[in-house]
């Protein structure tokens, strides 16, 4: 969800957005018999929600404004956040809690980030994630740990330490132009993430688990040439590699299911994207039981969003999409908006006046609940408290926000 990631994501915008169709294609259709070899799903422990699913996403971009220095300095400066998120009606806080292959936590599988102390590796001093969870349930916030699940680095960022993964598993790394990940086919791998997602629901009184559009990064077919070859299957390069984020989909749910703790993706918000871009199947996730228990695709762009007259990628028509597709008894469907769009827009042809209206947000949630999506999160939380290009909007889009999630009817 970083810049980078949406460096990438916008490449593979531009060069479907002028052939997207409306509909999905035929091969999206949970309803058509898959060429993959699907794992057995899990099925879900997870108890229905009562409260309305409103979140904020708090990336390590935030992290890195925030005091580590000491417990007490970093309880000082989360308050202040969590009390600013509970301000305008949200529930949920996603907090991302390992970015890199680094933790915010004391872990068995995974250095402390470098996000902590400025070393990957060094121990702070204290468990930043274990104040968190307490604080944020103090507040009447529930807390889902946002991990990304295969990246170890981007652009050369954060200097590795000898407890990373890329450097006691080298042979599990996969490096591209942007950075180095764990290699979404290798099995050792998926079940090295799904332990880690066990340690976090062991070992902490968390309300989710939340995985964000990261999956595989790129299209090439060299990435993996020599394990596609190895593997032998009668599967497409493209199938295999979606039955391999299937199994570890699979894998993690049915860890977060016996812990009763709920299992979330945040997708690319264009379904083709998702399937063909990173192998993510996202229209299955949300068709059968078993791989989440909730979706909330990115759909960053606005309702008035156009490319020369192409509104395919409007929010508005997007959401329409996925609200169109087959849904899972208990897997929930919510919705991702760009907050960090404020006053700048969203590259549409049309113009940035619906971004700097002051309730561009609000409007987008009013749109969202025609069409029967009962949940949303804000991507991200400077954009709307630490905006210092777009104060005053950020601050109208507060309000706004407040307005219409404070006072909205129970269950939204």
């Amino acid at each position: 969800m970083g810049r980078l990631g949406w460096a990438l994501a916008a490449v593979l915008l531009l060069l479907t957005v002028a052939t997207a169709p409306l509909l999905l294609p035929q091969h999206l259709s949970p309803d058509t018999p898959s060429a993959t070899a699907a794992p057995t799903p899990a099925a879900t422990a997870v108890p229905e929600r009562t409260a309305p699913y409103r979140a904020v996403w708090v990336s390590y971009l935030e992290w890195q404004q925030v005091d580590f220095s000491g417990a007490d300095a970093f309880s000082r400066d989360i308050a202040a956040m969590l009390d600013n998120i509970a301000s305008v009606g949200a529930t949920v806080v996603l907090a991302q809690v390992r970015p890199f292959g680094d933790a915010l936590y004391p872990s068995d599988y995974f250095p402390f980030s470098h996000l902590c102390t400025g070393i990957q590796g060094r121990d702070p001093g204290f468990d930043p994630l274990a104040l968190l969870v307490e604080a944020a349930h103090a507040s009447g916030l529930e807390l889902e740990a946002w991990v990304n699940p295969y990246r170890l680095q981007a652009g050369g960022v954060p200097a590795l330490c000898d407890q990373s993964p890329a450097v006691t598993h080298p042979d599990w790394v996969k490096k591209t132009e942007t950075g180095s990940y764990l290699d979404p086919a290798n099995p050792d791998v998926r079940q090295y993430i799904a332990d880690g997602v066990e340690e976090l629901c062991r070992n902490y009184a968390l309300d989710g688990i939340h995985f964000d559009d990261y999956f595989y990064p790129t299209t090439s077919a060299t990435f993996d040439a020599a394990e596609y070859a190895a593997a032998q299957t009668g599967l497409s390069l493209a199938d295999w590699r979606r039955d391999n984020v299937n199994a570890l989909m699979s894998l993690c749910h049915g860890v977060t299911a016996r812990y009763g703790v709920r299992l979330g993706v945040a997708p690319l918000g264009d379904p083709e994207l998702c399937y063909d871009g990173q192998y993510s199947d996202a229209a299955r996730w949300l068709a059968q039981g078993g791989y989440v228990d909730y979706l909330m695709p990115q759909l960053y762009w606005g309702l008035t969003y156009e490319q020369n007259g192409d509104t395919a990628h409007s929010l508005d028509t997007l959401a329409a999409r996925w609200a169109d597709l087959p849904r899972a008894e208990g897997v929930a469907l919510y919705v991702g908006l760009g907050a960090y769009r404020i006053g700048d827009g969203d590259g549409s042809t049309a113009g940035a006046a619906e971004w700097q209206s002051g309730h561009a947000l609000a409007d987008q949630l009013d749109a969202l609940e025609t069409l029967g999506i009962g949940g949303a999160g804000l991507y991200r939380y400077a954009s709307l408290w630490a905006n210092s290009d777009w104060p005053d909007l950020a601050d109208a889009e507060r309000q706004a926000l407040a307005a219409r999630w404070v006072t909205a009817a129970p269950g939204y």
